[in-house]
């Protein structure tokens, strides 16, 4: 159900993930989030922290907001994104130090930095019946929407990627594992849209990563099935996103950089869900054209125009670039712009993900300008509040 993004073209957001301020020390270690907000010192870091981020994407006049993953603990290259949901999870036990086969990891083992990375993850083992879960994503987000009078976009890891990422000692069998994640995780999401929000973001559908392969036990059409049954009932209520990319931990990609989503879309587009998105800066809008051509005109497509793997902040000139190629495909009222992935998980620092989210608006409003669309007011780029003025000669 469209909301939010309803008879809008060209809205401007991010991912999720917002680099995490080096002052915000305090950790939830496996707590509800509700028991940290009892505790004086959690309480105080996680809404200022909340704060900041709003602050950042106010003055960079993005539309759709982010809490930035406040709620995750400071770990390497973003683990509580999955420690996150596993910890609070019954029947999913403590975590172990071993690394899960994935195909991306055949070639590398110490000395390549996404062995430390998946190291570092911690496999947790399923030993029983996946139970009652406790992500309160609806207290996250009743924290930051009082914040602002823009629409807030929650987000939380897929139970696709969490039924790879856990060790089944219980199940013996992935794919009942995986239904049980998502009847689970689809509790979780109704208690947020009932909390008012507009917006829920499901995170990466396992479908791209696992099409072309062979020898997994679960076809695409179960990724499919499992992934409806995630988001059953949803789009009743609020706007339901789904995010692919193609890797995010401490900024690292887990396939080849010209990897195409192609062979995956006919199955995206069996998603129930309102928008897709996609990376389009890291790859130069690789696959522009089928997403044009094979998404359905009832879905809306966020494109990644700014990159979350380089530190080089994108000309406003060259996302606008990036988006008159995707009008070529999609029509400007079913394209959202975004970021390809979040800009946190140790990829990068404050001011790096500020001024990749303005560059973000710039782009947008020159496109926005050139179709005779309103442009968004970005008070970082305002003169009249430039805390140094150009000299004059």
């Amino acid at each position: 159900m469209f909301t939010t993004t309803k008879e809008k073209a060209l809205l401007t957001t991010t991912t999720g993930a917002l680099p995490r301020p080096s002052w915000y020390t305090e950790n939830l270690r496996g707590l509800p989030l509700s028991q940290g907000f009892s505790q004086r010192a959690y309480r105080e870091q996680h809404i200022d922290c909340l704060a900041s981020h709003v602050a950042a994407q106010h003055k960079a006049g993005i539309d759709i907001m982010v809490d930035g993953d406040t709620r995750l603990d400071d770990d390497v290259a973003g683990r509580s994104w999955v420690s996150y949901a596993t910890e609070r999870i019954a029947g999913i036990g403590a975590p172990r130090v071993e690394v899960q086969p994935a195909g991306f990891m055949a070639d590398k083992g110490p000395g390549d930095l996404m062995w430390e990375v998946i190291e570092t993850r911690m496999t947790p083992p399923v030993l029983g019946k996946i139970g009652e879960t406790s992500l309160e994503l609806d207290r996250a987000y009743k924290a930051i929407q009082p914040m602002t009078d823009r629409p807030v976009k929650i987000g939380s890891i897929s139970a696709q990627i969490l039924s790879l990422m856990l060790a089944d000692e219980y199940y013996k069998d992935r794919r009942a594992l995986l239904f049980d994640l998502s009847i689970a995780l689809n509790r979780e999401y109704h208690a947020l849209a009932d909390a008012g929000a507009p917006l829920v973001q499901i995170e990466e559908p396992a479908i791209h990563q696992m099409v072309g392969d062979p020898t997994q036990a679960i076809r695409p059409k179960e990724w499919v099935e499992a992934f409806n049954l995630e988001v059953k009932g949803l789009k009743e209520k609020c706007e339901v996103w789904c995010h692919t990319c193609w890797g995010s931990p401490a900024a690292q990609r887990v396939a080849s950089r010209d990897q195409s989503y192609k062979a995956a879309l006919p199955y995206f587009d069996s998603l129930d869900v309102d928008v897709l998105t996609f990376e389009a800066a890291f790859n130069q809008g690789l696959d522009l054209e089928h997403f044009g051509a094979m998404i359905s005109k009832d879905k809306k497509i966020a494109l990644g125009v700014v990159s979350h793997r380089t530190l080089q902040i994108e000309r406003p000139e060259e996302i606008a670039d990036l988006v008159r190629r995707a009008l070529k495909h999609i029509e400007p009222e079913r394209l959202i712009l975004t970021s390809d992935c979040g800009f946190g998980r140790q990829a990068m620092s404050r001011i790096h993900a500020f001024y990749k989210m303005v560059a973000l608006v710039r782009g947008a409003n020159i496109v926005r300008r050139e179709l005779g669309l309103p442009e968004a007011y970005i008070p970082a780029t305002d003169a009249k509040l430039s805390m140094v003025p150009l000299a004059t000669s």
